[in-house]
């Protein structure tokens, strides 16, 4: 059986550990050691109030340390701040010790304008001292003699510190540059000249301030590539050809269409005159038996006429038998 003297000590020491561990959990005695160690001076209580305001210490501690140890002088409000704020703590203290070690001047508000303008700030430090190389696609412009022409560049830029918050990225600076090979290459009179120096197109295009207003200066552009593309003046010519010879059978077919609507007319008039003619024709008889019957025509003028009628029906076929030869001869 324990006795209670020894239960109260057992006690003790559990109530000991539990409150030693939720002691070590809520507060970094470990990394507040550590900072010590680097020559860091951080409260503890310091520590406690970044668990009170929901900082992770160590995002502010480690970073902290690594901007002593560099020789920024950085305090811990300004990186708890900067934290609180949504931004990358650890990558601003980096981009600022890449900036001291590279002798750029830049400060601590600065970086952390850019980096919470969502520009990567280590990068473009690093892009300061190391330019960037962009490759821009093939682009293509027609010279004056309807050849086309494809070239590719390749755009040295340094990032501009000062002009990353509010300046255009590098789609612009592309845009930009194509934009300037197109126009060069249609200000030419022929595609040969741009094949011959292609350096007319670089010097053309650097002399128009391409950067202005973006987040790089551009150090320099060189045409990578330069190929010759379709003949558009040819395949125009002959689209226009083509539509010509379109509008034209177009025309042919309205007055084909014209004068078969003509025709048609023609044959209906020339049906409605025979018409009429039957018609006429049909009144004869009876006009000749009215006449007959009221004395105004005699029988012996009816058999005269008659023989007149066939005898005319016989020339006419005589004629038709001799080809059309009135004499009858062939």
């Amino acid at each position: 059986m324990i006795a209670p003297g020894m239960a109260f000590l057992l006690i003790a020491i559990v109530l000991g550990i539990i409150l030693l561990a939720i002691l070590f959990t809520f507060v970094p005695v470990m990394l507040w050691i550590s900072a010590l160690a680097a020559g860091v001076r951080v409260s503890i209580f310091t520590l406690i109030g970044m668990r009170l305001r929901r900082v992770i210490p160590s995002r502010v501690v480690n970073p902290l340390i690594k901007a002593h140890k560099a020789g920024l002088n950085v305090t811990t409000n300004q990186l708890e701040s900067h934290y609180l704020a949504g931004g990358n703590v650890d990558r601003v203290v980096n981009a600022l010790i890449a900036a001291h070690r590279a002798n750029i001047e830049l400060s601590f508000e600065r970086c952390a304008a850019i980096d919470l303008a969502g520009r990567n700030v280590l990068e473009a430090v690093q892009m300061s001292v190391n330019p960037k190389v962009i490759e821009t696609p093939f682009i293509a412009g027609v010279a004056m003699n309807g050849i086309e022409v494809k070239a590719k560049a390749r755009i040295t830029v340094r990032a501009n510190i000062d002009r990353l918050v509010g300046g255009a990225g590098e789609e612009t600076v592309v845009a930009r540059v194509g934009e300037g090979i197109v126009s060069t290459i249609g200000s030419s009179d022929n595609h040969k000249k741009v094949l011959e120096n292609p350096d007319m197109i670089s010097q053309t295009v650097l002399s128009k301030g391409l950067d202005a207003g973006t987040a790089f200066e551009i150090l320099s552009i060189d045409i990578a590539d330069v190929d010759v593309g379709k003949n558009i003046g040819a395949e125009l010519q002959t689209e226009q050809a083509e539509a010509d010879k379109k509008i034209a059978q177009a025309k042919a077919e309205e007055r084909r269409a014209m004068a078969v609507a003509q025709e048609q007319e023609m044959k209906a008039r020339v049906e409605e005159m025979r018409a009429k003619v039957v018609e006429s024709e049909a009144t004869v008889p009876l006009a000749m038996a009215e006449a007959l019957k009221t004395g105004n025509l005699g029988v012996m003028d009816y058999m005269n006429m008659q023989n007149i009628s066939a005898d005319t029906d016989m020339r006419g076929s005589i004629g038709k038998l001799s080809g059309g030869n009135p004499d009858g001869k062939a």
